[in-house]
């Protein structure tokens, strides 16, 4: 047994959800990514001496959502306190956050396992507070501060200690990531900083009852960097451990070229931020009718369009698990399906393959958003009905596809201008097998003595003659017809 067998990991995560509203959380400056640096300020966010900050509403409201998508007990009334530290891209030398009363507690989120068996997984709290600014030491000799994040609403989620390896991690991460892109109300993009993650790690041996000492890893812009940060400091502790060394609680960032993690300072605990209340921000009050009416509202969340296209659709586990990944991507499938003229399975599963590979294939070989994609739902269904019922082949639907890539133009229209209709005539299509066995006589002769693969020879040479406009099913039946009979 390897000495890492010995050991267990136990991981917490905090993520920040950076809120999609238009204004920031305490003043109306804007939010918007990538204006030029110190421009999306106040006096507000600058922590100017006299300002008073005002609690934009719909960051409230935005909580609420992803507190009742993840099973949270919604506080009627949570207060924000001050947390107290100094640092260059922190002007006001505090940040405004949420410590003994956070709107959101005690929910759960149920992922998927190693082991394939359903795990619960325990939030301690969701609460809102304001993002720092960013320090920036790459740019010049010195370092530079853009503080036009100050003031950036955010929810920061807590996790239960629940998670026990990377991948655990890595599935927990992507649910609220999905559900956060579903509910609306975070971009998800982890390059800009818009969703990011901490996680708190220590080992233990196999049943012991206590925690081992915690280290905090940051700098992870990426699944697969938390994934592979988490198992680099599992491994470190163990490491340390087995050489007779003592794991301290320390911060220590991710360097994804390196792939290794250095230590940034000593973890602080709560009391080294000294919070108290804010005396500036009355309390959060949120009544039962506020909650209920954005109850109402809640979109259907991934989880349950899954079990829906599982249910309804009749798609396989893994066609459900892929379309529902991005609430883009499944909007953009039901729209294509709702054009079907029957809407039966075997036409949903096509729709299913269409969006999976030609759809996914350009958008990550063009590197497009699904809002820039050229095809319209409306139209790939369309083209799927001239495929069902004979109109085309699956052969000409290609082409068929690469042009409406091209022009964004109706399948049909395309059908008509390019001459793309399948030969369905049967007296036709016995004229050109004729020609085609007339040639091959060998191959006659070895399919007739057993080289059954051979059909597939015959087939390719007919639609080869045809220009793929031939009905694939009528060649099959009359190749058969004349080869056995």
């Amino acid at each position: 047994m390897s000495i890492y067998d010995k050991y267990e990991a136990v991981i917490g995560l905090e993520i920040h959800a950076q809120l999609s509203t238009q204004s920031k959380i305490f003043c109306g400056c804007s939010t918007t990514f990538g204006n030029p640096p110190n421009s999306n300020v106040c006096p507000v966010c600058l922590g100017m001496p006299g300002v008073l900050p005002v609690l934009n509403k719909q960051v409230v409201e935005y909580a609420i959502r992803l507190g009742l998508a993840t099973h949270c007990s919604i506080t009627n009334r949570s207060v924000f306190a001050r947390k107290n530290y100094f640092y260059p891209d922190l002007p006001k030398g505090y940040q405004i956050s949420q410590y003994e009363e956070p709107i959101c507690q005690y929910g759960y989120v149920d992922i998927l396992a190693e082991n394939g068996t359903q795990k619960r997984i325990g939030i301690t709290r969701i609460h809102l507070e304001e993002d720092a600014g960013k320090s920036i030491h790459d740019m010049a000799p010195e370092t530079l501060v853009d503080v036009n994040r100050c003031g950036t609403p955010l929810l920061e989620i807590v996790s239960e200690p629940d998670l026990r390896t990377s991948k655990e991690a890595y599935q927990y991460l992507f649910f609220l990531w999905q559900t956060v892109k579903y509910l609306g109300i975070c971009d998800g993009n982890m390059e800009e900083g818009s969703f990011r993650c901490d996680a708190n790690v220590s080992v233990r041996l196999k049943g012991a009852p206590k925690f081992g000492t915690k280290a905090e890893l940051k700098n992870m812009n990426s699944f697969r960097n938390v994934e592979k940060a988490i198992d680099y400091e599992i491994k470190r502790q163990i490491d340390l451990i087995e050489d007779g060394g003592t794991v301290v609680q320390e911060t220590l960032l991710w360097n994804s070229e390196k792939n290794i993690a250095t230590s940034m300072r000593s973890k602080e605990e709560a009391h080294d931020y000294r919070y108290f209340p804010d005396p500036d921000l009355v309390p959060v009050v949120v009544d039962e009718q506020w909650i209920s009416s954005v109850q109402k509202l809640l979109p259907e969340l991934p989880e349950a369009r899954r079990k829906r296209f599982v249910e309804s659709f009749k798609l396989p586990e893994y066609d459900a698990e892929v379309l529902t990944q991005e609430k883009e991507l499944a909007e953009y499938f039901e729209s294509a399906v709702n054009q079907l003229s029957k809407k039966n399975e075997d036409q949903i599963k096509t729709v299913s393959n269409w969006v999976m590979t030609d759809v996914l294939r350009v958008m990550n070989n063009e590197n497009i958003a699904l809002a820039d994609f050229p095809v319209a739902p409306q139209h790939l269904g369309a083209m799927v009905n001239l495929i069902v019922d004979g109109t085309i082949s699956g052969k000409i639907a290609k082409d068929v596809f690469d042009e409406m890539l091209k022009t964004k133009e109706h399948p049909k229209s395309i059908v008509e201008r390019k001459g793309l209709v399948q030969i369905s005539d049967t007296g036709a299509i016995e004229k050109e097998i004729d020609t085609i066995l007339a040639k091959f006589p060998n191959e006659i002769a070895r399919y007739r003595g057993g080289e059954a693969k051979l059909m597939g020879f015959f087939v390719g040479e007919t639609m080869k003659v045809m220009k793929g406009k031939g009905n694939p099913k009528l060649i099959n039946e009359i190749l058969k017809k004349k080869l056995d009979g």
